[in-house]
This record gives C-alpha cells, sequence and structure tokens, in this order.
C-alpha cells in the first residue's frame, strides 16, 4: 500500500554524547510508522547508524539512511524548492487542525525533530509547525502519533523486502516467524 504524503525524516542536532538512544529510537519509529527515510545531522555518529542497518538487515530493507549532513540548511534550501517540511513542536499548530491538509498533499514531506535547542529559522522555513501536545513531551513519542495519524494507522503491519523474520500478532507472548 502506497500511502500518501512519502515522509522522510530529519533529526536535528544529533550530540553523540548524550543522544544516542532517542536519535535510534527516532529512527526506529520512523522506520516502523511508515517513513521512507532517515537524514541525520548535528555529531556524526555511525554507532546509531549501524544499529539501524542491523535492524535492517533482519526486519527487511526499504528505508534510506543517510548517515550525516554537516548543513542541514542546505537539505532544507533543497527539499523546499520541490516539497513540503513539516517541524514537530510543541509550539505549533496542533496536528489535528492540519492533518488532513498534509494527507492531500502529494509530495514527500520532510519532518524535522530536534535534540539540543532548535534554531528560530527552523520555525520560519518550516510549512508547518506542528504540535501533538502544547506540554513537554519527548520527539519519539510525537513522531510516533504524528505518523499514526497522518496515515490513520494503516501503517502497522509493515513487512520491507528481504525481511528475514516477522512478527506474528499474538494474544499472549510474542512469536516471531523465519521468513527464509
Amino acid at each position: 500500500m502506497n500511502l500518501r504524503p512519502p515522509v522522510y525524516v530529519l533529526r536535528l542536532g544529533h550530540r553523540k554524547e548524550r543522544d544516542k538512544r532517542v536519535t535510534t529510537h527516532v529512527a526506529l519509529v520512523a522506520r516502523a510508522f511508515g517513513a521512507k527515510g532517515f537524514f541525520l545531522t548535528g555529531d556524526c555518529d555511525e554507532v546509531v547508524i549501524e544499529s539501524i542497518r542491523r535492524i535492517e538487515s533482519r526486519w527487511g530493507r526499504g528505508f534510506d539512511v543517510v548517515s550525516c549532513l554537516s548543513n542541514w540548511g542546505q537539505l532544507l534550501e533543497y527539499w523546499k524548492k520541490k516539497w513540503v517540511t513539516a517541524h514537530l513542536t510543541m509550539y505549533g499548530i496542533p496536528a489535528l487542525e492540519v492533518i488532513d491538509k498534509l494527507r492531500r498533499i502529494d509530495k514527500p514531506v520532510l519532518v524535522i525533530v530536534g535534540a539540543e535547542k532548535v534554531p528560530r529559522e527552523i520555525y520560519e522555513l518550516s510549512d508547518f509547525n506542528i504540535s501533538i501536545t502544547n506540554q513537554p513531551h519527548s520527539e519519539v513519542g510525537a513522531l510516533a502519533v504524528f505518523l499514526d495519524r497522518l496515515y490513520n494507522g494503516l501503517k502497522q503491519n509493515i513487512v520491507y523486502r528481504d525481511a528475514k523474520q516477522a512478527v506474528v500478532p499474538s494474544p499472549k507472548g510474542k512469536k516471531i516467524v523465519s521468513l527464509e
């Protein structure tokens, strides 16, 4: 199922010594909820990138990972020429007020989530500044809720190409089957 719009996630301002786990979770949530790819800016962190690639070796390929971009401004400038940007922030417009508009856009959307303090330019350059809630919260949670709402929950059972294993829904315990 090819739902619109295709989404890519930009993790802004990754700090190598502080954000490894959260950045990995941002990428995993992006992948699990149907995003097409992931960009990382800030400190270059091959540990995070390799962690995501290890997941793909077992659970399948189809999620593009760009390991490190030195300049988020160049990516944003390039992206905005053709496509749409959406920044997830607690200061934005409530997601429920803009989600239908985003669903109707037939262009890729770059969803921006911060790590460190987000520069003012991100708020100004983004086509949408979107809040999931106006209370302090995790960027991982915000991304999961946003993608689930954007795709109406229809990306819950993704199986990527070349997957070696898959989960079989089970009311008790866990069941994983080999696809090889």
